[in-house]
């Protein structure tokens, strides 16, 4: 699996480059402010919309011009991915189904990835792994919080649209907010994300007595030893084969 890294990262250029060396990287249209340095050094990026930043912070986007004038700037670029397609948290299908109309670049090009939240529908589920070649599975509702046992119980469910008969994913699955080894190695995941890494390496660094990149570089490597599932196994079998599960009892 691919395990992006949420940017901004902050610091000085100079540690930044240091950091996404080498790495994959998630880009937010809202603070773009890595891009350059990503599209030098790292293995590959994939853009994010910055819905989920924007609905946290009570002023959800309605115009995203200005995001599908970015994803073709550098769609072209050789390390680009995929670019999340906007999305409205918390919202109803109607209006994510819309965006999905809206998209400019079409649905089997691999440029977009639409997401589904997971306060939707099964039926929408179906309908998005059936019908793109990558789809982002996003935290929502009573489910906002990855890791909890309501979250694995959902989770399950949703396992069981997502997999085939030898419980292998039918898409490319994205794990939005899961780039957690606790979460991602016992999902199917293609790739995941987050900003652990960024968030938390300052903390990391003083609480070692050192830097803020060094501490950003222990999470990240910490992470990048673990891999994802090759398969779905059901929450009940899981139980059986590992005692350690501590998260679906949380």
């Amino acid at each position: 699996m691919l395990h992006y890294h949420g940017t901004p990262i902050g610091g000085k250029r100079e540690d930044v480059a240091r950091f996404l060396s080498g790495r994959h990287a998630l880009i937010p249209f809202p603070r773009p402010d890595d891009i350059g340095v990503a599209a030098e050094v790292c293995q590959s990026f994939a853009l994010d919309n910055g819905a989920f930043s924007a609905w946290r912070a009570g002023e959800p986007v309605t115009d995203w011009t200005g995001y599908y004038d970015w994803v073709n700037e550098w769609r072209t670029h050789p390390g680009f991915d995929w670019a999340i397609v906007p999305d409205v948290i918390d919202g109803d299908e109607k209006a994510n189904d819309d965006l999905l109309a809206e998209w400019p670049f079409g649905r089997y090009e691999g440029i977009g990835v639409p997401v589904w939240h997971l306060h939707e529908s099964l039926q929408r589920l179906e309908f998005l792994v059936a019908s793109w070649p990558r789809v982002a599975l996003g935290s929502s509702g009573e489910w906002r919080d990855p890791g909890t046992r309501a979250w694995w119980h959902r989770i399950g469910e949703v396992m069981g649209i997502c997999t085939d008969a030898d419980n292998r994913p039918r898409a490319k699955l994205h794990g939005l907010r899961m780039l957690d080894p606790a979460i991602f190695s016992r999902l199917p995941l293609a790739s995941a994300d987050s900003t652990n890494a960024a968030v938390n390496g300052n903390r990391k660094g003083k609480q070692i007595g050192s830097n803020t990149l060094t501490g950003q570089t222990i999470i990240a490597d910490r992470i990048e030893q673990h891999q994802s599932a090759g398969s779905w196994v059901t929450l009940d079998r899981q139980r059986v084969l590992s005692f350690d599960l501590f998260e679906l009892d949380r």
